[in-house]
């Protein structure tokens, strides 16, 4: 069975809570994100600061342009441990709206696992079988 561990990216992009929320909007729009995963110094996961959490600011940006991502960070973060089954973070991506969930060992984050990686990964097991060939014909109606 395949666990959170097999398939995670491992190059994290990860912000501190007292950071800027603008910076953190920054950085998501920068690396094409979703989310960032919300650290200590030593990477114990916080929270998440997510495009849901930050929408607001387009309607109440003079009034909290100068807020810190702990303000806007969901906190706990949804997040599951290495060697739980991938099965289980498939069916939270799906299930929820979350777009991406960090991947921790004892509370500190390793990973990151994102639907467009569950897709990866969905092709790579579909590529492993055998897949009847379709045939096409020139002779088919529309």
């Amino acid at each position: 069975m395949l666990e959170a561990k097999d398939i995670m990216n491992r190059k994290v992009v990860c912000i501190k809570k007292n950071i800027p929320v603008i910076d953190a909007i920054r950085l998501m729009a920068e690396k094409n994100i979703t989310g960032v995963p919300v650290v200590e110094d030593d990477m114990t996961l916080i929270g998440i600061i997510s495009e849901q959490d930050v929408l607001r600011l387009f309607h109440t940006y003079d009034d909290e342009k100068d807020r810190m991502v702990n303000d806007f960070m969901t906190q706990p973060a949804v997040h599951f441990e290495e060697k739980e089954p991938l099965l289980d973070v498939c069916y939270c991506l799906r299930d929820n709206s979350i777009r991406r969930v960090p991947i921790t060992l004892n509370r500190k984050v390793v990973g990151v696992i994102s639907r467009s990686d569950i897709l990866k990964c969905i092709l790579q097991l579909w590529d492993q079988d055998t897949v009847p060939s379709i045939a096409v014909s020139n002779n088919v109606e529309p």
